[in-house]
């Protein structure tokens, strides 16, 4: 499905731990309906001494879905909503996952705009929580209550404090993930012309590489699996 997170509890002067801080949280952060950022990935691979890293931006509109830009080392597009994952080089379309043919895809793209939003509300739902507040930063660690998903993730971790800053997602098999968000902005004109238009055109279309963008990126990952993090 898609992967990752767990949590490095920081210790501070004070902290609200358990239920308690998982409301805490929820009342700290920010869930705009669009929100979009620059991102920076580093991936270990067991067996691989150096990590792969990778960088671009991301937008997150609520009921449209995800558009995740790779820019660097290699420029590509996800696109995740409700009907399908689609992922592209420019204009050709490489890979595209239909609901019809895995009616995952509608679930994936909501958890990830869930993680994305820090929303746990939903996130309880399939994810055991444990978490600590402090009055300007949170961390939580989730992990699936779902033994199928436990076998792909082990746990992601997230922390932040008005948006969720980073991510690390740990997957069983002992690869780690780790995502970091920058120039958070929120509100229709957060986005820029080219994914206004990915997320009004038609599933399937409208993802263009963003071969100028002046921002910083992320890694590709598995389309149709949660290819936030390969």
């Amino acid at each position: 499905m898609i992967r990752k997170l767990l949590l490095i509890v920081s210790v501070a002067v004070s902290h609200v731990q358990g239920d308690a801080a998982v409301t805490q949280i929820q009342k700290m952060v920010a869930r705009p309906p669009v929100m979009c950022g620059a991102f920076e990935q580093q991936k270990t691979l067991v067996g691989l001494k150096k990590p792969v890293k990778s960088a671009g931006r991301f937008c997150a509109v609520a009921d449209k879905g995800v558009l995740w830009n790779t820019l660097t080392p290699f420029a590509s597009t996800l696109r995740l909503s409700r009907e399908e994952i689609v992922q592209s080089q420019g204009d050709r379309v490489t890979s595209r996952l239909s609901a019809r043919e895995e009616p995952t895809v509608g679930v994936i793209s909501d958890l990830l705009f869930s993680v994305l939003a820090g929303d746990f509300a939903r996130l309880k739902s399939g994810f055991r929580i444990d978490a600590t507040a402090q009055p300007a930063s949170w961390n939580a660690t989730l992990v699936p209550k779902e033994s199928g998903m436990r076998r792909v993730i082990s746990a992601i971790e997230l922390s932040g404090a008005e948006y969720v800053q980073k991510i690390t997602m740990l997957e069983a098999s002992g690869d780690r993930t780790v995502i970091t968000f920058s120039n958070m902005a929120t509100g229709q004109n957060a986005l820029q012309p080219d994914e206004a238009k990915a997320f009004a055109a038609p599933a399937g279309r409208g993802s263009t590489d963003r071969g100028t963008a002046e921002r910083s990126a992320a890694d590709r990952s598995s389309a149709g699996r949660g290819e936030f993090e390969r």
